[in-house]
């Protein structure tokens, strides 16, 4: 590999997406004919290390796949993507799912099986502390155990690596050790999940931002779809704006997002730069189909920014 591109690693979740396109999301207790099903290579660590990897980033990924007909698939697609498995373990446990309704508007349901994922245990990460300490940013999601994401933490707080955590799914019962990393990047549903256990859509963000940033990262990256991004660091909030889109499937914009922005960042972009990567990435996912299949290229990111700039 190119080792002037940024390395980053990603420890978390690898998944294969069983998906079910719709009109709409059912109600509880209601039956839709759907018009479309899927199997697509996903898992929000999966889909990240690969969005890294289009961005332009050297990565590795450190996760567990299972025992069965998924496992090859989902290795395979992480390496077409240029993504380095060595730090993937097969276990004899079934490989992660995901089952996802997507409507005809974009929106997505979404629930997780974990399967091998669970088992990324402190031990598993700690065989991989040197991969984790080369890289300049470390990216994390909590689909895979606690003490696993905690583990990823030290090593990479020890080796002075960057660390972005996309905390979803979303809890209110994160311990105190899992803040202290260098950038937050939950969605605006998660970040009041995180803060209130609740949604709600009057809910002002950057003071929601400020209150997520005094519990202890260092900057914080509120994603808002359409809208744009809301950082905050520094002890200000603003909004980074979107790019213009036709929406398709918002399953991945986040971990377009994350990948491109890690990217950029590692990269020397200031962080609100990054940001701005990431929104580009983001808003190219959103037009695109599944997981993966949807993740953009470092020169589909230029042009994305080429075309808002001008």
């Amino acid at each position: 590999m190119d080792q002037e591109r940024p390395k980053i690693a990603v420890v978390g979740s690898i998944n294969m997406d069983l998906v079910v396109r719709c009109e709409r999301i059912p109600q509880p207790g209601e039956t839709l004919h759907a018009s479309g099903f899927a199997e697509i290579a996903g898992g929000k660590g999966a889909n990240q290390a690969v969005a890294a990897a289009r961005a332009g980033g050297e990565v590795t990924m450190i996760g567990c796949v299972g025992h069965d007909a998924f496992a090859d698939r989902l290795v395979a697609g992480l390496r077409d993507a240029g993504v380095n498995t060595d730090g993937v373990k097969p276990t004899e446990c079934p490989s992660g799912i995901a089952l996802i309704t997507v409507s005809d508007c974009g929106e997505n349901q979404i629930l997780v099986v974990a399967g091998a994922n669970a088992a990324v245990s402190p031990q598993y990460v700690q065989q991989h502390a040197e991969q984790i300490a080369a890289a300049e940013v470390l990216l994390l999601q909590l689909e895979i155990p606690l003490p696993g994401v905690l583990k990823a933490i030290e090593i990479a707080k020890a080796a002075g690596t960057r660390v972005i955590l996309d905390p979803a799914p979303a809890s209110t019962e994160l311990p105190e050790e899992l803040w202290d990393v260098d950038l937050l990047c939950p969605n605006s549903s998660e970040a009041q999940i995180i803060a209130a256990g609740h949604t709600d859509p009057h809910l002002a963000l950057i003071p929601l931002a400020a209150e997520l940033q005094r519990r202890g990262p260092n900057a914080v990256a509120i994603t808002i779809g359409k809208s744009g991004t809301i950082l905050f660091e520094n002890d200000r909030g603003n909004l980074v704006p979107a790019f213009e889109t036709h929406v398709r499937d918002t399953t991945a914009a986040g971990d377009a997002f994350a990948g491109a922005l890690a990217v950029a960042w590692a990269g020397g972009a200031s962080l609100a730069d990054a940001v701005r990567v990431g929104n580009a990435a983001g808003s190219l996912s959103a037009a695109k189909d599944g997981a993966q299949p949807s993740l953009p290229t470092k020169s589909e990111i230029e042009v994305k920014l080429q075309e808002n700039h001008s």
